[in-house]
């Protein structure tokens, strides 16, 4: 990794602490992430006018579509063809590079759906909206995005990221996700197809120290800590994150999905 990237807008903090839930869990698919605050008058005003900003550091082997409309993708895959690849558990039943499969293997998907469903991102998996009721200030209402969710066809997936030197694995990157989403207005069409998840994710959510382990590590980034309040100011955003893991332990329990071990 040889290169950083700083984001612009301060609600991208979320990001940081997706960094360290990512790491908590075991998935290990995300690019680090850290709050600071900058000071160099070599930058721009808006960096350092005092609030501490996310920074992101930013891996040159991730692979991106030469297509400009399509350059936050490895791999160009919509809606139908992705639930036929999760049909096909590519790398187990079917070969990586056969139809309709795209080089990943079958257990990333359920590393990315559990991630994406604990932080509730939806601008990878349904980026148009379509598993719970959006805001009409959001996104992908103004941009007329939600209207198309009655056909199938026309739903994109966003932020499909492999590594060139490892195509087979997913890159987590923009996990912003949503922290004010409410429980009963969770996105469980991001769960959709996935038959199996990652045994040690889901052996943290059961223990019922998910808690003690991600407000520790959160503790060692000592700025995001005191900007967020330490353990009164965050200990909230961590039982909002364990609720939806019950959510989701209660999802696997009700369809008998698999647990995979990481080999």
């Amino acid at each position: 990794m040889s290169m950083f990237s700083v984001e612009t807008q301060l609600k991208y903090w979320f990001e940081v602490f997706a960094f360290h839930l990512d790491r908590v869990l075991g998935l290990n698919r995300s690019l680090p992430a850290v709050l600071r605050t900058f000071h160099n008058n070599i930058l721009p005003y808006r960096y350092i006018d005092g609030n501490p900003r996310p920074v992101v550091w930013w891996d040159p082997d991730i692979q991106h579509l030469d297509d400009r409309d399509s350059d936050q993708n490895s791999v160009p895959l919509g809606w139908v063809q992705y639930q036929k690849l999760l049909r096909a558990r590519c790398g187990n039943q079917t070969g990586l590079s056969t139809e309709p499969c795209v080089g990943v293997l079958h257990a990333e998907w359920g590393r990315l759906a559990l991630f994406d469903f604990l932080l509730q991102v939806n601008d990878r998996l349904d980026r148009n909206c379509c598993g719970f009721t959006p805001d009409p200030t959001e996104l992908c209402v103004e941009n007329q995005l939600h209207s198309k969710c009655g056909n199938s066809k026309d739903l994109q997936l966003v932020h499909i990221l492999v590594r060139k030197t490892n195509p087979s694995r997913l890159v987590f990157i923009d996990n912003s996700g949503r922290p004010q989403q409410s429980s009963d207005n969770l996105n469980f069409r991001l769960l959709e197809g996935i038959d199996e998840f990652p045994e040690k994710a889901i052996s943290v959510l059961q223990s019922g120290c998910l808690e003690h382990l991600l407000l520790r590590s959160l503790y060692t980034d000592k700025e995001f800590w005191d900007s967020y309040g330490g353990h009164t100011g965050l200990r909230p955003l961590v039982h909002l994150v364990e609720k939806r893991g019950h959510y989701l332990l209660q999802h696997i329990r009700d369809k008998r999905l698999l647990l995979r071990r990481d080999l």
